[in-house]
């Protein structure tokens, strides 16, 4: 001490009874450095769980299934239709016979998808109903389906229609009734001891029919008897009557290809880029015979 001087004065002069200025800038750096690691966080995180529901997008992505399947847009989902009964066939030797049908009056923006035989059996394609929640309706004939009832045991639980198309696949035409009651009876009786199903829609294999099949339809417990307006071959859609564009109420048949190996999925997807180019989509067949 300066003689003279006082303690508190000594103090100020020597700065001893301070903390010294390097500890205090060490503590301002180390805030400076938690600061800056608090500023790294998501910033999602740091506004908080009601401002963070505010930013982050709600619900699942968008469905982008119908691209895998060869479409540019999705499958619009079909109008709820109203119930209504089918007005059967006027009445021959004292019995209403099964309505025959290529089309379905309606002023709904739908067609209908229908296959034929069953002898094509595409894995894939049981994904592309699956997926795209596609309406079809499958007529099948026993003998072209072999041992294959599992396969469209799996499209009817997806909701595929399953309809009659003979036993044996014969042309029914000029077939006394026992055999053609045969052919329809007997895979009414198969299609309900394979998949549980009691089908009420027939279609006489290459649409050859008469008014015997008709009476021997009836008395199988068939309703109505489906024909097609359109047909989609392995490259192009082909129409049996009428304007040749699909129309609303239109029934197509989606053939099967024993030439070009072109698949049952290319075929469908050809045929519903053409159903979305007329502005319409795909109904059930069921829901409106």
């Amino acid at each position: 001490m300066r003689p003279g001087g006082s303690p508190r004065a000594e103090r100020a002069r020597t700065g001893r009874g301070r903390r010294p200025y390097r500890s205090l800038s060490a503590l301002l750096a180390s805030a400076l450095l938690l600061a800056g690691c608090a500023q790294s966080v998501d910033p999602i995180e740091r506004l908080g769980k009601k401002a963070a529901e505010g930013v982050r997008p709600h619900g699942p992505a968008p469905d982008q299934s119908y691209r895998r399947w060869g479409l540019t847009e999705p499958l619009a989902r079909p109008p709820r239709p109203a119930a209504r009964a089918l007005a059967l066939a006027p009445q021959t030797g004292g019995r209403a016979l099964p309505r025959v049908v290529d089309h379905i009056p309606t002023r709904d923006r739908v067609v209908f998808l229908t296959y034929d035989d069953g002898a094509e059996k595409d894995p894939g394609f049981v994904d592309m109903v699956r997926e795209l929640r596609l309406p079809v309706s499958m007529f099948l004939t026993d003998s072209a389906m072999g041992p294959g009832y599992g396969h469209f045991a799996r499209l009817h639980q997806l909701g595929a229609g399953i309809q009659n198309h003979t036993l044996d696949h014969r042309a029914l035409a000029g077939l006394p009734y026992a055999a053609q009651r045969a052919e329809i009876c007997g895979q009414q009786s198969r299609l309900r001891s394979r998949l549980g199903v009691r089908a009420r829609l027939f279609r006489p294999p290459y649409a050859s029919y008469d008014t015997t099949t008709l009476r021997a339809a009836a008395d199988c417990g068939i309703s109505a008897v489906v024909l097609w307006r359109a047909a989609m071959t392995p490259t192009d859609v082909v129409y049996i009557h009428g304007k040749h564009h699909l129309r609303p109420g239109d029934i197509i048949l989606v053939g099967p290809d024993e030439t070009t190996g072109v698949s049952l999925r290319e075929r469908t997807t050809g045929v519903l880029r053409r159903v979305q180019q007329r502005g319409l989509t795909v109904g059930r067949l069921e829901d409106y015979l």
